[in-house]
Protein backbone atom coordinates (compact mmCIF):
# COMPACT_ATOMS: atom_id res chain seq x y z
CA UNK A 1 0.00 0.00 0.00
CA UNK A 2 1.42 3.13 -1.25
CA UNK A 3 1.80 5.57 1.70
CA UNK A 4 0.78 9.22 0.80
CA UNK A 5 3.74 12.14 1.43
CA UNK A 6 2.31 14.02 4.43
CA UNK A 7 1.84 10.66 5.86
CA UNK A 8 5.49 9.34 4.74
CA UNK A 9 7.35 12.49 5.81
CA UNK A 10 5.50 12.30 9.74
CA UNK A 11 7.32 8.78 9.82
CA UNK A 12 10.81 10.25 8.36
CA UNK A 13 12.46 12.00 11.70
CA UNK A 14 12.00 8.40 13.42
CA UNK A 15 13.15 6.45 10.34
CA UNK A 16 16.10 8.66 9.49
CA UNK A 17 17.30 8.68 13.20
CA UNK A 18 17.65 4.70 13.51
CA UNK A 19 18.81 4.70 9.98
CA UNK A 20 21.41 6.97 10.88
CA UNK A 21 22.24 5.53 14.20
CA UNK A 22 22.34 1.62 13.38
CA UNK A 23 25.21 -0.31 14.47
CA UNK A 24 26.54 -1.90 11.86
CA UNK A 25 27.71 -0.85 8.23
CA UNK A 26 24.60 -0.24 5.86
CA UNK A 27 23.86 -2.39 2.99
CA UNK A 28 22.93 -1.90 -0.65
CA UNK A 29 19.48 -3.64 0.39
CA UNK A 30 19.18 -1.91 3.48
CA UNK A 31 19.69 1.95 1.79
CA UNK A 32 17.53 0.95 -1.40
CA UNK A 33 14.97 -0.19 1.23
CA UNK A 34 14.96 2.80 3.05
CA UNK A 35 15.01 5.00 0.16
CA UNK A 36 11.70 3.06 -1.50
CA UNK A 37 9.72 4.04 1.81
CA UNK A 38 11.66 7.80 1.73
CA UNK A 39 12.56 8.73 -1.96
CA UNK A 40 15.83 11.15 -1.94
CA UNK A 41 13.51 14.08 -2.97
CA UNK A 42 11.20 14.03 -0.07
CA UNK A 43 14.57 13.91 2.27
CA UNK A 44 15.94 16.80 0.18
CA UNK A 45 12.56 18.89 0.91
CA UNK A 46 12.33 17.70 5.01
CA UNK A 47 15.86 19.11 4.65
CA UNK A 48 15.60 22.34 2.96
CA UNK A 49 12.13 23.10 5.05
CA UNK A 50 12.78 21.19 8.79
CA UNK A 51 12.06 24.47 10.31
CA UNK A 52 12.69 24.76 14.04
CA UNK A 53 12.95 21.35 14.78
CA UNK A 54 15.32 20.64 17.12
CA UNK A 55 18.08 18.26 16.04
CA UNK A 56 16.32 16.97 12.77
CA UNK A 57 19.20 18.81 10.29
CA UNK A 58 21.89 16.80 12.06
CA UNK A 59 19.52 13.55 11.64
CA UNK A 60 18.66 14.34 8.20
CA UNK A 61 22.28 14.68 7.36
CA UNK A 62 23.65 11.96 8.73
CA UNK A 63 21.62 9.61 7.55
CA UNK A 64 22.13 10.74 3.91
CA UNK A 65 25.95 10.42 4.94
CA UNK A 66 25.48 6.32 5.62
CA UNK A 67 23.17 6.24 2.64
CA UNK A 68 25.70 7.95 0.01
CA UNK A 69 28.30 5.25 1.51
CA UNK A 70 27.03 2.67 -0.17
CA UNK A 71 27.52 1.94 -3.57
CA UNK A 72 23.33 2.20 -4.13
CA UNK A 73 22.89 5.52 -2.72
CA UNK A 74 26.33 6.75 -4.32
CA UNK A 75 24.58 5.52 -7.39
CA UNK A 76 21.64 8.14 -7.13
CA UNK A 77 24.06 10.86 -6.92
CA UNK A 78 24.36 12.34 -10.58
CA UNK A 79 20.57 12.08 -10.96
CA UNK A 80 20.28 14.34 -8.01
CA UNK A 81 23.29 17.12 -8.91
CA UNK A 82 21.01 20.11 -8.65
CA UNK A 83 20.66 19.60 -5.11
CA UNK A 84 23.98 18.58 -4.36
CA UNK A 85 25.05 22.25 -6.50
CA UNK A 86 21.87 23.98 -4.59
CA UNK A 87 23.84 22.24 -1.21
CA UNK A 88 27.13 23.14 -1.68
CA UNK A 89 25.96 26.94 -1.54
CA UNK A 90 23.80 26.07 1.65
CA UNK A 91 23.83 28.49 4.92
CA UNK A 92 24.18 25.60 6.97
CA UNK A 93 27.85 24.05 7.30
CA UNK A 94 26.15 20.82 8.26
CA UNK A 95 24.39 20.58 4.43
CA UNK A 96 27.51 22.01 2.75
CA UNK A 97 29.71 19.62 4.70
CA UNK A 98 27.21 16.52 3.49
CA UNK A 99 27.07 18.12 0.00
CA UNK A 100 31.20 18.07 -0.60
CA UNK A 101 30.95 14.57 0.89
CA UNK A 102 28.26 13.23 -1.80
CA UNK A 103 30.65 14.97 -4.80
CA UNK A 104 33.84 12.27 -2.97
CA UNK A 105 31.09 9.66 -3.31
CA UNK A 106 30.48 10.25 -6.36
CA UNK A 107 33.87 10.34 -8.00
CA UNK A 108 34.85 7.32 -5.45
CA UNK A 109 31.81 5.18 -6.42
CA UNK A 110 32.50 4.96 -10.51
CA UNK A 111 32.13 2.26 -12.76
CA UNK A 112 33.57 2.08 -15.71
CA UNK A 113 32.51 5.35 -17.38
CA UNK A 114 34.62 7.93 -15.19
CA UNK A 115 34.14 10.46 -17.53
CA UNK A 116 30.59 10.93 -16.75
CA UNK A 117 31.61 11.44 -13.00
CA UNK A 118 33.98 14.44 -13.51
CA UNK A 119 31.28 15.67 -16.36
CA UNK A 120 28.98 16.17 -14.16
CA UNK A 121 31.55 17.88 -11.77
CA UNK A 122 32.17 20.33 -14.95
CA UNK A 123 28.56 20.59 -16.13
CA UNK A 124 27.06 21.97 -12.77
CA UNK A 125 30.55 23.85 -11.76
CA UNK A 126 30.98 22.30 -8.74
CA UNK A 127 34.60 22.62 -9.25
CA UNK A 128 34.16 26.79 -8.21
CA UNK A 129 30.94 25.98 -5.12
CA UNK A 130 33.73 23.35 -3.28
CA UNK A 131 36.67 25.59 -3.63
CA UNK A 132 34.06 28.33 -1.98
CA UNK A 133 33.73 25.85 0.88
CA UNK A 134 37.09 25.41 1.41
CA UNK A 135 38.09 28.77 1.86
CA UNK A 136 34.77 29.98 3.75
CA UNK A 137 33.45 26.91 5.44
CA UNK A 138 34.40 26.02 8.98
CA UNK A 139 37.10 23.15 9.51
CA UNK A 140 34.68 20.23 8.91
CA UNK A 141 33.42 21.89 5.24
CA UNK A 142 37.11 22.70 4.29
CA UNK A 143 38.02 19.35 5.10
CA UNK A 144 35.24 17.46 3.36
CA UNK A 145 35.54 19.68 0.41
CA UNK A 146 39.67 18.92 0.26
CA UNK A 147 38.82 15.60 -0.13
CA UNK A 148 36.55 15.96 -3.05
CA UNK A 149 38.96 18.29 -4.78
CA UNK A 150 41.41 15.60 -4.19
CA UNK A 151 38.99 12.53 -5.35
CA UNK A 152 38.48 14.95 -8.19
CA UNK A 153 42.32 15.11 -8.95
CA UNK A 154 43.31 11.28 -8.93
CA UNK A 155 41.15 11.66 -12.46
CA UNK A 156 43.44 12.37 -15.46
CA UNK A 157 40.46 15.21 -16.81
CA UNK A 158 39.87 16.17 -13.05
CA UNK A 159 43.66 17.24 -13.61
CA UNK A 160 42.78 19.69 -15.95
CA UNK A 161 40.18 21.53 -14.12
CA UNK A 162 42.08 21.63 -10.50
CA UNK A 163 45.23 22.88 -12.67
CA UNK A 164 43.68 25.35 -15.47
CA UNK A 165 46.28 25.98 -18.52
CA UNK A 166 45.41 29.41 -18.03
CA UNK A 167 46.79 30.97 -14.92
CA UNK A 168 44.72 34.17 -15.26
CA UNK A 169 41.67 32.10 -14.20
CA UNK A 170 39.73 32.93 -11.32
CA UNK A 171 40.10 29.32 -9.97
CA UNK A 172 43.34 29.08 -10.42
CA UNK A 173 45.10 28.42 -6.58
CA UNK A 174 47.63 30.88 -6.97
CA UNK A 175 45.11 33.45 -7.55
CA UNK A 176 42.89 32.41 -4.98
CA UNK A 177 45.55 32.35 -2.41
CA UNK A 178 46.49 35.55 -3.36
CA UNK A 179 43.18 36.89 -2.89
CA UNK A 180 41.69 35.13 0.39
CA UNK A 181 42.53 35.47 4.20
CA UNK A 182 45.52 33.83 6.05
CA UNK A 183 43.38 31.03 6.76
CA UNK A 184 41.83 30.36 3.94
CA UNK A 185 45.58 30.86 2.34
CA UNK A 186 46.94 28.16 4.65
CA UNK A 187 44.07 25.56 3.67
CA UNK A 188 45.05 26.42 0.29
CA UNK A 189 48.74 25.53 0.69
CA UNK A 190 47.12 22.40 2.63
CA UNK A 191 45.69 21.63 -0.51
CA UNK A 192 48.78 22.12 -2.53
CA UNK A 193 51.01 19.50 -0.38
CA UNK A 194 48.18 17.10 -0.16
CA UNK A 195 47.77 17.19 -4.15
CA UNK A 196 51.58 16.79 -4.66
CA UNK A 197 51.13 13.56 -2.55
CA UNK A 198 48.49 11.77 -5.09
CA UNK A 199 50.91 10.93 -7.97
CA UNK A 200 53.55 11.61 -10.05
CA UNK A 201 51.41 13.15 -12.44
CA UNK A 202 49.74 15.30 -10.41
CA UNK A 203 53.14 16.34 -8.66
CA UNK A 204 54.11 17.17 -12.05
CA UNK A 205 50.88 19.82 -12.37
CA UNK A 206 51.75 21.33 -8.71
CA UNK A 207 55.21 22.09 -9.87
CA UNK A 208 54.36 23.38 -13.43
CA UNK A 209 51.59 25.54 -12.21
CA UNK A 210 54.14 27.19 -10.33
CA UNK A 211 52.51 26.23 -7.35
CA UNK A 212 55.32 25.27 -4.79
CA UNK A 213 56.53 29.07 -5.17
CA UNK A 214 53.06 29.71 -3.11
CA UNK A 215 54.71 27.71 -0.12
CA UNK A 216 58.40 28.48 -0.77
CA UNK A 217 57.36 32.76 -0.36
CA UNK A 218 55.40 31.72 2.96
CA UNK A 219 58.24 29.77 4.48
CA UNK A 220 60.91 32.94 3.72
CA UNK A 221 58.08 35.77 4.95
CA UNK A 222 58.92 36.05 8.90
CA UNK A 223 56.74 39.03 9.30
CA UNK A 224 53.36 36.24 10.55
CA UNK A 225 55.42 33.67 12.41
CA UNK A 226 52.09 31.23 12.50
CA UNK A 227 51.95 31.39 8.76
CA UNK A 228 55.84 31.10 8.12
CA UNK A 229 55.58 27.77 10.41
CA UNK A 230 52.46 26.46 9.16
CA UNK A 231 54.46 26.98 5.28
CA UNK A 232 57.08 25.01 7.10
CA UNK A 233 54.98 21.91 8.20
CA UNK A 234 52.99 21.93 4.97
CA UNK A 235 57.04 21.66 3.58
CA UNK A 236 57.84 18.73 5.49
CA UNK A 237 54.30 17.02 4.31
CA UNK A 238 55.90 17.58 0.89
CA UNK A 239 59.30 16.44 1.79
CA UNK A 240 58.12 13.34 2.60
CA UNK A 241 56.07 12.53 0.17
CA UNK A 242 56.33 9.27 -2.32
CA UNK A 243 55.87 11.31 -5.58
CA UNK A 244 58.11 13.89 -7.41
CA UNK A 245 60.93 14.91 -4.98
CA UNK A 246 62.56 15.80 -7.57
CA UNK A 247 60.55 18.67 -8.41
CA UNK A 248 60.93 20.04 -4.87
CA UNK A 249 65.18 20.34 -5.65
CA UNK A 250 63.94 22.43 -9.23
CA UNK A 251 63.09 24.81 -7.01
CA UNK A 252 65.03 27.14 -4.93
CA UNK A 253 63.96 25.31 -1.61
CA UNK A 254 66.94 23.77 -0.94
CA UNK A 255 68.83 27.30 -1.07
CA UNK A 256 66.20 28.87 0.97
CA UNK A 257 66.61 26.65 3.69
CA UNK A 258 70.57 26.56 4.09
CA UNK A 259 69.74 30.36 4.44
CA UNK A 260 67.36 30.21 6.82
CA UNK A 261 69.92 27.84 8.97
CA UNK A 262 72.86 30.40 8.61
CA UNK A 263 70.28 32.97 9.93
CA UNK A 264 71.67 34.01 13.28
CA UNK A 265 68.66 36.64 13.58
CA UNK A 266 66.25 34.06 12.97
CA UNK A 267 63.83 32.45 15.52
CA UNK A 268 65.42 29.08 16.75
CA UNK A 269 62.11 27.21 16.05
CA UNK A 270 62.37 28.52 12.15
CA UNK A 271 66.11 27.21 12.12
CA UNK A 272 64.59 24.03 13.92
CA UNK A 273 61.84 23.27 11.06
CA UNK A 274 64.18 24.67 7.92
CA UNK A 275 66.87 21.61 9.27
CA UNK A 276 64.18 19.06 9.59
CA UNK A 277 62.89 19.49 6.36
CA UNK A 278 66.58 19.90 4.96
CA UNK A 279 67.02 16.56 6.18
CA UNK A 280 64.31 15.12 4.77
CA UNK A 281 64.71 16.66 1.33
CA UNK A 282 68.21 14.99 1.49
CA UNK A 283 67.13 11.38 2.81
CA UNK A 284 66.20 9.55 -0.38
CA UNK A 285 69.01 8.23 -3.01
CA UNK A 286 66.95 9.55 -5.74
CA UNK A 287 67.16 13.22 -4.22
CA UNK A 288 70.77 12.92 -3.95
CA UNK A 289 71.38 11.74 -7.64
CA UNK A 290 69.26 15.30 -9.20
CA UNK A 291 70.39 17.55 -6.51
CA UNK A 292 72.78 20.07 -7.37
CA UNK A 293 76.09 18.76 -5.44
CA UNK A 294 77.42 22.31 -4.62
CA UNK A 295 73.88 22.97 -2.82
CA UNK A 296 73.95 19.67 -0.50
CA UNK A 297 77.02 20.36 0.24
CA UNK A 298 76.33 23.87 1.36
CA UNK A 299 73.54 22.67 3.17
CA UNK A 300 75.13 20.12 5.45
CA UNK A 301 77.75 22.67 6.21
CA UNK A 302 75.31 24.97 7.40
CA UNK A 303 73.75 21.89 9.71
CA UNK A 304 77.41 21.30 10.62
CA UNK A 305 77.77 25.01 11.62
CA UNK A 306 74.72 25.08 13.34
CA UNK A 307 76.02 21.86 15.62
CA UNK A 308 79.49 23.73 16.37
CA UNK A 309 77.78 26.72 18.13
CA UNK A 310 75.09 24.20 19.96
CA UNK A 311 78.43 22.36 20.97
CA UNK A 312 77.60 22.55 24.74
CA UNK A 313 73.69 23.07 24.75
CA UNK A 314 70.83 20.54 24.59
CA UNK A 315 68.13 22.63 22.77
CA UNK A 316 65.65 21.83 20.24
CA UNK A 317 67.86 23.08 17.37
CA UNK A 318 70.40 20.78 18.40
CA UNK A 319 67.93 17.92 18.73
CA UNK A 320 66.59 18.49 15.32
CA UNK A 321 70.07 19.15 13.64
CA UNK A 322 70.87 15.29 14.82
CA UNK A 323 67.56 14.03 13.50
CA UNK A 324 68.37 15.64 10.12
CA UNK A 325 71.60 13.90 9.65
CA UNK A 326 69.92 10.63 11.20
CA UNK A 327 67.22 11.06 8.22
CA UNK A 328 70.27 12.09 5.83
CA UNK A 329 71.96 9.13 6.95
CA UNK A 330 69.16 6.06 6.28
CA UNK A 331 69.84 5.76 2.82
CA UNK A 332 73.34 4.46 1.68
CA UNK A 333 73.86 7.06 -0.51
CA UNK A 334 73.37 9.52 2.62
CA UNK A 335 75.40 8.12 5.07
CA UNK A 336 78.19 7.92 2.78
CA UNK A 337 77.75 11.45 1.88
CA UNK A 338 77.94 12.32 5.54
CA UNK A 339 80.88 10.30 6.02
CA UNK A 340 82.78 11.59 3.10
CA UNK A 341 82.21 15.88 3.61
CA UNK A 342 85.57 17.88 4.37
CA UNK A 343 83.43 19.04 7.24
CA UNK A 344 81.81 15.50 8.45
CA UNK A 345 78.72 17.21 10.82
CA UNK A 346 78.52 13.21 11.59
CA UNK A 347 81.13 13.70 13.76
CA UNK A 348 78.68 15.72 16.00
CA UNK A 349 76.44 12.74 15.82
CA UNK A 350 78.96 10.20 17.25
CA UNK A 351 80.46 12.44 20.09
CA UNK A 352 76.85 13.36 21.09
CA UNK A 353 76.05 9.77 21.08
CA UNK A 354 77.94 9.05 24.03
CA UNK A 355 77.81 12.57 25.59
CA UNK A 356 75.81 12.20 28.96
CA UNK A 357 75.53 15.85 29.38
CA UNK A 358 72.13 16.31 27.58
CA UNK A 359 69.95 13.49 27.59
CA UNK A 360 67.76 14.79 24.58
CA UNK A 361 70.57 15.33 22.37
CA UNK A 362 72.13 12.07 23.10
CA UNK A 363 68.84 10.15 22.42
CA UNK A 364 68.27 11.93 18.92
CA UNK A 365 72.33 11.40 18.07
CA UNK A 366 72.16 7.45 19.15
CA UNK A 367 68.74 6.96 16.92
CA UNK A 368 70.83 9.19 14.01
CA UNK A 369 73.75 6.87 14.26
CA UNK A 370 71.67 4.31 14.57
CA UNK A 371 70.41 5.41 10.18
CA UNK A 372 73.75 6.53 9.34
CA UNK A 373 75.21 2.63 10.53
CA UNK A 374 72.39 0.84 8.77
CA UNK A 375 69.23 -0.51 10.86
CA UNK A 376 67.05 0.72 8.77
CA UNK A 377 68.46 -0.29 5.52
CA UNK A 378 68.29 -3.72 3.72
CA UNK A 379 70.92 -6.34 4.59
CA UNK A 380 72.82 -5.82 1.15
CA UNK A 381 72.68 -1.91 1.98
CA UNK A 382 74.45 -1.48 5.28
CA UNK A 383 77.68 -1.38 4.58
CA UNK A 384 79.13 1.92 2.76
CA UNK A 385 82.21 2.79 0.34
CA UNK A 386 85.45 1.71 2.18
CA UNK A 387 86.27 5.20 2.70
CA UNK A 388 83.06 6.26 4.50
CA UNK A 389 83.60 2.35 6.60
CA UNK A 390 86.62 3.52 7.84
CA UNK A 391 86.16 7.13 8.62
CA UNK A 392 82.95 5.63 10.99
CA UNK A 393 85.31 3.08 12.64
CA UNK A 394 87.90 5.90 13.18
CA UNK A 395 85.15 8.39 14.41
CA UNK A 396 83.85 6.30 16.82
CA UNK A 397 87.65 4.75 18.54
CA UNK A 398 88.26 8.22 18.74
CA UNK A 399 85.53 9.16 20.77
CA UNK A 400 86.01 6.14 22.82
CA UNK A 401 89.62 7.68 23.32
CA UNK A 402 88.84 10.79 24.40
CA UNK A 403 86.50 9.30 27.09
CA UNK A 404 86.89 7.52 30.53
CA UNK A 405 85.91 4.65 28.93
CA UNK A 406 88.65 4.11 26.64
CA UNK A 407 87.20 1.51 24.17
CA UNK A 408 83.99 1.05 21.77
CA UNK A 409 82.87 -1.86 24.23
CA UNK A 410 82.89 0.27 27.37
CA UNK A 411 80.55 3.14 25.38
CA UNK A 412 78.45 0.65 23.98
CA UNK A 413 77.74 -0.90 27.35
CA UNK A 414 78.03 2.61 29.42
CA UNK A 415 74.74 3.79 26.91
CA UNK A 416 72.55 0.08 27.80
CA UNK A 417 73.19 0.68 31.74
CA UNK A 418 70.70 3.99 30.94
CA UNK A 419 67.18 4.53 30.91
CA UNK A 420 64.70 2.41 28.72
CA UNK A 421 64.86 5.40 25.92
CA UNK A 422 68.21 5.22 25.66
CA UNK A 423 68.59 1.70 25.98
CA UNK A 424 65.84 1.10 22.92
CA UNK A 425 68.14 3.48 20.91
CA UNK A 426 71.52 1.56 21.72
CA UNK A 427 69.80 -1.55 20.42
CA UNK A 428 69.05 0.00 17.36
CA UNK A 429 72.73 2.12 17.16
CA UNK A 430 74.58 -1.72 18.09
CA UNK A 431 72.23 -3.63 15.49
CA UNK A 432 73.80 -1.56 12.31
CA UNK A 433 77.13 -1.59 13.64
CA UNK A 434 77.68 -4.96 14.48
CA UNK A 435 77.64 -5.98 10.72
CA UNK A 436 81.45 -4.50 10.85
CA UNK A 437 83.92 -7.37 11.85
CA UNK A 438 85.44 -4.68 14.25
CA UNK A 439 82.32 -3.76 16.30
CA UNK A 440 81.57 -7.37 16.23
CA UNK A 441 85.17 -7.74 18.29
CA UNK A 442 84.32 -5.05 20.23
CA UNK A 443 80.45 -6.29 21.20
CA UNK A 444 81.75 -9.56 22.04
CA UNK A 445 84.31 -8.59 24.24
CA UNK A 446 82.30 -7.66 26.90
CA UNK A 447 80.08 -10.16 28.86
CA UNK A 448 77.86 -7.30 30.12
CA UNK A 449 76.89 -6.73 26.57
CA UNK A 450 75.97 -9.99 25.98
CA UNK A 451 74.08 -10.36 29.19
CA UNK A 452 71.74 -7.37 28.55
CA UNK A 453 70.68 -8.38 24.67
CA UNK A 454 70.13 -11.69 25.89
CA UNK A 455 67.90 -10.83 28.84
CA UNK A 456 64.87 -11.47 27.93
CA UNK A 457 63.29 -9.60 31.05
CA UNK A 458 65.03 -6.27 31.00
CA UNK A 459 62.62 -4.95 29.03
CA UNK A 460 58.56 -4.11 30.27
CA UNK A 461 57.26 -2.58 26.48
CA UNK A 462 56.74 -3.92 23.29
CA UNK A 463 59.28 -1.61 21.56
CA UNK A 464 61.83 -2.55 23.95
CA UNK A 465 61.56 -6.19 23.56
CA UNK A 466 61.67 -6.04 20.11
CA UNK A 467 64.75 -3.86 19.49
CA UNK A 468 66.60 -5.62 22.29
CA UNK A 469 65.64 -9.10 20.36
CA UNK A 470 66.93 -7.70 16.92
CA UNK A 471 70.04 -6.27 18.54
CA UNK A 472 70.50 -10.28 20.07
CA UNK A 473 69.59 -11.64 16.07
CA UNK A 474 71.91 -8.77 14.27
CA UNK A 475 75.10 -10.51 16.96
CA UNK A 476 74.30 -13.70 16.32
CA UNK A 477 74.04 -13.61 12.68
CA UNK A 478 76.86 -11.28 12.27
CA UNK A 479 78.94 -13.80 14.69
CA UNK A 480 77.27 -17.10 12.78
CA UNK A 481 79.08 -15.41 9.02
CA UNK A 482 82.05 -14.44 10.77
CA UNK A 483 85.40 -16.65 11.66
CA UNK A 484 84.89 -16.86 14.87
CA UNK A 485 81.91 -18.93 15.53
CA UNK A 486 84.08 -22.22 15.35
CA UNK A 487 86.90 -20.77 17.71
CA UNK A 488 86.42 -22.01 21.43
CA UNK A 489 86.71 -18.57 23.05
CA UNK A 490 83.47 -17.78 21.72
CA UNK A 491 81.47 -20.85 22.50
CA UNK A 492 79.63 -19.57 25.49
CA UNK A 493 79.12 -16.55 23.58
CA UNK A 494 77.45 -18.68 20.49
CA UNK A 495 75.39 -20.73 22.72
CA UNK A 496 73.71 -17.36 24.67
CA UNK A 497 72.93 -15.72 22.12
CA UNK A 498 71.48 -18.77 19.86
CA UNK A 499 69.18 -19.86 23.10
CA UNK A 500 68.24 -16.11 23.09
CA UNK A 501 67.07 -15.96 19.67
CA UNK A 502 64.92 -19.37 20.11
CA UNK A 503 63.18 -18.01 23.36
CA UNK A 504 62.09 -15.30 20.79
CA UNK A 505 61.63 -11.07 21.70
CA UNK A 506 59.06 -11.26 24.60
CA UNK A 507 58.55 -12.35 27.77
CA UNK A 508 59.89 -15.69 27.36
CA UNK A 509 59.17 -18.55 30.39
CA UNK A 510 61.80 -21.35 31.15
CA UNK A 511 59.72 -24.51 30.58
CA UNK A 512 59.53 -26.61 34.10
CA UNK A 513 58.42 -30.09 34.26
CA UNK A 514 54.94 -30.46 36.33
CA UNK A 515 55.18 -31.48 39.50
CA UNK A 516 53.11 -33.58 41.31
CA UNK A 517 51.53 -32.40 44.82
CA UNK A 518 51.32 -34.69 47.30
CA UNK A 519 48.64 -34.56 50.43
CA UNK A 520 48.25 -36.65 53.46
CA UNK A 521 45.04 -37.65 54.11
CA UNK A 522 42.40 -36.42 56.05
CA UNK A 523 41.16 -38.48 59.26
CA UNK A 524 38.59 -37.35 61.46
Amino acid sequence: MEINPPQTLAFLPEAASDFASYPGAQTNASAKEFLDRFPLPLIFSALQSEGDVFGLESTLVSCLERIFNTKYGASLIPQHMPFVQVGLQAYSQLVRCLACKAVSCLLENVNEDTASAVQLVTEYDVYPLLVNCLIDGNELVAAASMDAILNLARFPDGIGIVFPTNTDEAMHLKNIAARCSSLARIRVLALIAKLFSISSSVASAVYHSNLLGLLEAEANDTNDMLMTLSAFELLCELAESPHGTEFLIRTTLLQQLTSMISNTSAEAILRSRAILICGRLLSTDNLLTVADESSVKTALLAIDGRLELLKSQDTDECESALEALGHIGSSNQGASLLLSSSSPAVRHVVEAAFDRQGRSKQLAALHALANISGENRSRDSIMLNDDAEEFLRRLIYAAAAESPKLTPSGLFLSVLQQDSEIRLAAYRMITGLVTRPWCLLEVCSKQEIINIVTDAHIETTKKGMEARYSCCTAINKALSASNKVNDAAFSGIVSKLQEAVKRGPYLAKDLTEAQPAVMTAERF
